[in-house]
């Protein structure tokens, strides 16, 4: 499709390409309703972790209909979502901007954008503990994150106060979980999901 010059409002973007913004859109589960975005900035002033972000999800979107997929792959902006659903929720257009930023995650790993790896890492940790026990592991999570990505002797003064409160106060656990029960349904769902999203 060519570029055709856009004067919208906010977006600070002088051509329009969509065929990004289509493709975002059909990869998102459900109906993403990415196309309505009228730039208001509503997900932006939701979100608790737009000040970590490089580009707010507003920008994200204009972005994507500027055609600017590597600028957006590899953007921190999904990375620093924390799936709240906030903007979401307020969005006046009712689009399902998380389920677009697990969309843009995806996205950036199979095309092989992402620069910092801590963010993706964390995730696929988090994600192995739920494939193994069907329920997160505090503690292993924290430390296989901290081992590969946190220079501990700097850090680990100041971690461990925190770390012994919750460990003494029973905020967390240092032995790994119990398997939830029905984990066989829950290895059957997440099969099924991984071929739903290959296809």
């Amino acid at each position: 499709m060519p570029a055709e010059q856009t004067d919208r409002p906010g977006a600070g973007l002088e051509y329009e390409d969509l065929s990004l913004m289509h493709e975002v859109a059909e990869a998102t589960a459900g109906v993403s309703h990415l196309e309505m975005c009228i730039q208001c900035g509503t997900c932006g002033g939701s979100c608790p972790s737009a000040s970590e972000m490089d580009h707010t999800p507003r920008r994200i979107f204009a972005m994507l209909r500027a055609g600017m997929r590597e600028e957006v792959l590899t953007s921190n902006t999904p990375w620093m979502c924390v799936s709240c659903y906030y903007c979401t929720v307020r969005c006046p257009q009712d689009i399902h901007i998380t389920d677009i930023m697990y969309t843009l995650k995806n996205m950036a790993l199979k095309s092989g954008l992402v620069k910092d790896k801590t963010a993706s890492d964390f995730s696929k940790t988090f994600i192995g503990n739920i494939e193994h026990y069907g329920r997160s592991f505090e503690i292993g999570l924290a430390g296989v994150h901290n081992l590969k990505h946190v220079k501990l002797a700097a850090r680990l003064p100041n971690m461990a106060p925190m770390a012994i409160g919750m460990l003494t106060k029973k905020g967390m656990s240092p032995f790994p979980p119990k398997r939830i029960k029905g984990m066989n349904q829950l290895k059957k769902i997440l099969k099924r999901a991984k071929e739903l999203e290959a296809a």
